[in-house]
C-alpha cells in the first residue's frame, strides 16, 4: 500500500441474505483515502453509501451482513497496515472509536437519553484510553470546548433532550474525536439539520481535521455540502461505483449520467435571479431498473420550466392571519403554577392568496411548524385571528372545524410517522374520503388509484404497506391523501427536507402541476432557502417566532434587507467547489431562548414598506434592549 494511503477499499463486497434472496448492497467497490484527505461518497438512498461505511468498521456484522469478498487495508498509527475483514471481534473493538470513529446522522438516536453528555464523552475515553473518571470528565470538557459549545461546563451535565438539534450534533462530533481518531466517517451528519447550523458543523469538521491532521469519509446527498468539503468524490450507484475524481473535476465535467443528473436536481441558490414566477427543476427521473438507461436531466429548455402564473390577486385572501400569537405554558411546583411561557409564535400577520405559493423560512424553533399548526388548530392559538374564506377559525368548537379541515390540509416532514404502519396505502388514502363521507366503496378505490396515479404512484402500490416504500414514494403518497379531499389549502412542513436531491426535485415538480391543474395554494415551510427560491411566490422569514422580513420572493432573496435573512443566506452551501467559501464560520452563538418570564409582553414591532408588497422589521433599540 502507498506510504500516503490511510485506507485502501479493495473489490469489497456486502450481502445481505434474506430467506428467499441475498441483497448486494455493496457489489465490488474499489476506492482509498489519503492521510488528512476528505473523500466525499455521495448517491441517493439505497445506493450503498452508509452500508460502505459500516463495513469500514465491521458494524454490518451486527445487522446480519456478510463480506464474502474484497479487502480493506487500514494504516494504523504505527506504520502497521492490517485487513479490516480479516480482525476479530475483539481486535475490532479496539480499532473503534481509537483509530476509526463515526458521527452518524441522527444524533438523538445515537446518544444514550438517561446519561448526561459528559459522562457519554468520558466513557469512551475510560475504555480505549484507560484513564480514571475525573480525567476522563477534563478531556470530555476541553473536547466540548473544541467544539465551540458555549458554556461547556453546564452542558457537561446536561441529558440529550436539553440540548438542540445542532448541539447534539456537536456532542456526537466530540465523542468521536475524543480519542483522536485517524479516520473520522461522518454518515449524513447535516441532513437535518439548519442551513446556519450546518455551516457551523462543516466549518468544525474542517478546523480539527486540520488541528488534529484526520482524514475524513464523507457520506451525504447534498452536492453543495460536497463542494464545501470534500478533495475528492466517488459517485455510487445501486451499490456500485459510478464515477470517481477530484471534486473539482466531478462538477466542472461529471462523466457518467448519473452524476450528471445528480448535479442537474441540486437547487442552487441565485438561479432564479431575473425570474419572477416560479420554474420547476430539470426531468431528473433517474430509472432504477438494472439494465435500464439512465435518463439524463439536460433536455429541457428554461421556458419549459417555467411554470404560468397561478396566484389570483383579484380574488379576496383565501386565508387572512392577523395577530397570530400561540404560547406554551411551562409549570412548575407542587400546585403546577405558570412560571414562564414559550412565545413560539409572536403576533404575526400575513394574507395567502388563491393558487399562491408562501414560504416561510428560519431555523430550527423559530416557530414555522407551530404557525402552520396553530392555522389549521392542531395547536391552540394564545390570541389573533386566522380567516379561511371567510370564515373565522379561532373559537371553533371541533365539531365546527370538521368540514374546514377537508379544505385546509397538511403534509408532516416524516411521511413515515404520519402513516399508520397498520394500513396499506390505498386504505390510508380512502380513509379521509371515508370519514368526510365524500366517497365509499367502488368509489373510493377508484379515486385511490386515480390519486396514485396523479402523483407518480401505480395502481399496485395500493395494497402495500409504508415499509414497502421508499421515503420518496412515502411522501408521494401523503400528498396523494392530502389531495384526496379537494383542499384549496395545503400546509407543507418541511416536505421534503429529507429527501434526496433528485426525489425533492420530483415531489416539488408534482406540487407545482397540482397548483397549475387545482389553484391549489401552498403555506410552505422550510429551511432550505434553495429550495424556497424555487417553488414560492412570496417569502417571510421567520426569527424568534416573528416575521422580520416578507415580500415578494424576487425582492427578498435579491434585495435581502434585514441582517438575519442576510445571514440565512450565506450560510447555503454552494455546489461549486470553485467557489469554497476559505474564512470559517465558527459562529458558537445559538439562537436566543424563546421562554420569557409568565408576565412578559414584547415591545410592539414596527415595519417599514422597503418596495412593493417587501416589508422589513425595524430593528430599534428599545426592541433589543427589551429582548
Amino acid at each position: 500500500m502507498d506510504e500516503k494511503r490511510l485506507i485502501e477499499v479493495e473489490d469489497l463486497r456486502i450481502h445481505f441474505p434474506l430467506e428467499d434472496r441475498t441483497v448486494k448492497a455493496v457489489d465490488g467497490v474499489s476506492w482509498h483515502i489519503d492521510r488528512g484527505e476528505t473523500l466525499a461518497v455521495v448517491g441517493e438512498s439505497g445506493s450503498g453509501k452508509s452500508v460502505t461505511a459500516m463495513g469500514l468498521m465491521r458494524l454490518t456484522d451486527n445487522a446480519g451482513g456478510r463480506i464474502p469478498s474484497g479487502r480493506i487495508n487500514f494504516r494504523k498509527p504505527d506504520g502497521k497496515v492490517i485487513d479490516i475483514v480479516k480482525q476479530t471481534p475483539e481486535q475490532m473493538r479496539s480499532i473503534r472509536g481509537n483509530d476509526i470513529s463515526m458521527i452518524f446522522q441522527e444524533p438523538m438516536t445515537s446518544l444514550n437519553p438517561v446519561f448526561t453528555v459528559g459522562f457519554q464523552i468520558a466513557e469512551a475515553i475510560m475504555l480505549h484510553q484507560g484513564k480514571s473518571e475525573d480525567e476522563a470528565l477534563k478531556q470530555a470538557l476541553e473536547m466540548l470546548k473544541l467544539v465551540r459549545i458555549p458554556e461547556p461546563e453546564k452542558q457537561l451535565q446536561q441529558y440529550p433532550h436539553q440540548l438542540s438539534g445542532g448541539m447534539r450534533q456537536r456532542v456526537m462530533i466530540a465523542m468521536a474525536l475524543s480519542c483522536r481518531p485517524s479516520l473520522l466517517i461522518a454518515d449524513e451528519p447535516t441532513t437535518a439539520l439548519d442551513v446556519t447550523i450546518q455551516a457551523q458543523i462543516l466549518d468544525l469538521i474542517k478546523m480539527l481535521q486540520n488541528e488534529i491532521g484526520m482524514s475524513v469519509m464523507f457520506i451525504t446527498h447534498d452536492m453543495g455540502v460536497v463542494a464545501e468539503v470534500a478533495d475528492r468524490v466517488v459517485v455510487m450507484l445501486r451499490g456500485k461505483k459510478v464515477e470517481e475524481g477530484p471534486a473539482e473535476q466531478i462538477f466542472k465535467s461529471p462523466q457518467h449520467p448519473y452524476t450528471r443528473a445528480l448535479l442537474d436536481a441540486v437547487p442552487r441558490l441565485g438561479s432564479m435571479r431575473g425570474h419572477k414566477l416560479p420554474m420547476k427543476f430539470a426531468n431528473v427521473d433517474v430509472k432504477r431498473a438494472e439494465g435500464e438507461e439512465i435518463k439524463e436531466g439536460a433536455g429541457e429548455t428554461e421556458v419549459e420550466l417555467e411554470i404560468k402564473d397561478t396566484v389570483r390577486r383579484d380574488a379576496p385572501p383565501l386565508l387572512s392571519v392577523k395577530g397570530l400569537t400561540t404560547r406554551f405554558d411551562i409549570r412548575a411546583g407542587v400546585f403546577g403554577r405558570t412560571t414562564g411561557r414559550i412565545h413560539a409564535v409572536e403576533n404575526i400577520s400575513f394574507d395567502l392568496q388563491p393558487g399562491e405559493t408562501l414560504a416561510m423560512v428560519g431555523e430550527s424553533g423559530c416557530g414555522k411548524s407551530t404557525t402552520g399548526r396553530s392555522i389549521i388548530r392542531l395547536v391552540e392559538p394564545t390570541r389573533g385571528s386566522v380567516v379561511f374564506e371567510g370564515k373565522e377559525v379561532v373559537g371553533l368548537s371541533a365539531s365546527e372545524m370538521r368540514p374546514l379541515r377537508r379544505d385546509m390540509q397538511m403534509i408532516f416532514q416524516d411521511p413515515f410517522a404520519s402513516l399508520n404502519p397498520r394500513m396499506t396505502a390505498g386504505a390510508a388514502i380512502a380513509e379521509p374520503m371515508v370519514v368526510h363521507g365524500l366517497a365509499r366503496g367502488k368509489e373510493a378505490e377508484d379515486r385511490v388509484i386515480e390519486l396514485l396515479r396523479r402523483v407518480g404512484l401505480d395502481e399496485e402500490h395500493a395494497s402495500r404497506y409504508p415499509h414497502e416504500f421508499s421515503g420518496g414514494q412515502r411522501q408521494r403518497l401523503c400528498i396523494a391523501r392530502a389531495l384526496g379531499l379537494n383542499p384549496k389549502l395545503i400546509i407543507a412542513d418541511e416536505a421534503v427536507s429529507a429527501l434526496d436531491v433528485s426525489i425533492q426535485a420530483q415531489v416539488i415538480n408534482l406540487m407545482m402541476e397540482l397548483q397549475e391543474e387545482l389553484g391549489l395554494a401552498y403555506l410552505f415551510i422550510s429551511h432550505d432557502m434553495a429550495v424556497v427560491e424555487r417553488i414560492a411566490h412570496r417569502v417571510a422569514v421567520m426569527y424568534l417566532g416573528e416575521i422580520v422580513e416578507i415580500g415578494p420572493r424576487q425582492a427578498v432573496f435579491e434585495d435581502p434587507q434585514h441582517p438575519y435573512t442576510r445571514k440565512l443566506m450565506a450560510a447555503v452551501p454552494i455546489a461549486d467547489p470553485t467557489k469554497r467559501k476559505t474564512e470559517l464560520r465558527l459562529m458558537t452563538d445559538e439562537i436566543p431562548s424563546p421562554l420569557k418570564p409568565a408576565g412578559y409582553e414584547p415591545p410592539a414591532r414596527h415595519y417599514r414598506e422597503v418596495s412593493p408588497g417587501h416589508f422589513v422589521q425595524e430593528i430599534t433599540a428599545t426592541a433589543v434592549a427589551a429582548e
